[in-house]
């Protein structure tokens, strides 16, 4: 599996099949990543995610792209830190769970944002090295998904995941 991390906007990676919303339990319209991906995808994305709600910390589900230039979108609500335990593990179940729904539904990309780093407080090293640490656990198992890229929203979250990365495969 490919692993890349780039700074950019999550909504504006039209190569890849799915990517991953930072999303609230109710899969609503929020701030942050959830915000952005909403207006870009328009109002069917809500009136599709609405039956699928409430998530709890970690679970994950799919639906269409809409208005994205990508066919579909995985919600995972993440953490949030200091509220929801074990954290780790809860945000290691978000990665875990969206790449083993892209597999199950056939895609070979998406991109993730830093799920829980924004209004959910989990700082940003340890964000990194828990869903660096859980791709590369888990991309080793996946036979379809090729390529993963985090889509970071700065500089210094990509400097954090590159940090990640690099301890996550030893390279």
């Amino acid at each position: 599996m490919d692993i890349e991390c780039v700074q950019g906007d999550i909504t504006a990676q039209p190569d890849l099949d799915v990517i991953v919303n930072a999303a609230n339990a109710r899969l609503a319209t929020g701030g942050g990543v959830a915000g952005a991906i909403h207006r870009a995808a328009g109002p069917e994305l809500a009136r599709e995610c609405a039956p699928l709600a409430p998530i709890e910390p970690g679970q994950a589900v799919l639906t269409g792209g809409h208005g994205l230039p990508n066919p579909h979108v995985i919600h995972c609500l993440g953490p949030v830190y200091g509220r929801d335990r074990p954290a780790d593990r809860l945000l290691a179940d978000c990665y875990r769970n969206a790449l083993r729904l892209a597999e199950d539904a056939g895609l070979t990309s998406l991109g993730f944002p830093a799920l829980s780093t924004g209004a959910f407080g989990y700082p940003m090293d340890e964000a990194a090295a828990v869903a660096m640490a859980t791709v590369v656990s888990e991309g080793a198992r996946l036979e379809r998904v090729k390529r993963v890229r985090f889509v970071l929203f700065d500089a210094a979250s990509l400097a954090a995941h590159r940090r990640a990365l690099e301890a996550a495969t030893g390279t």
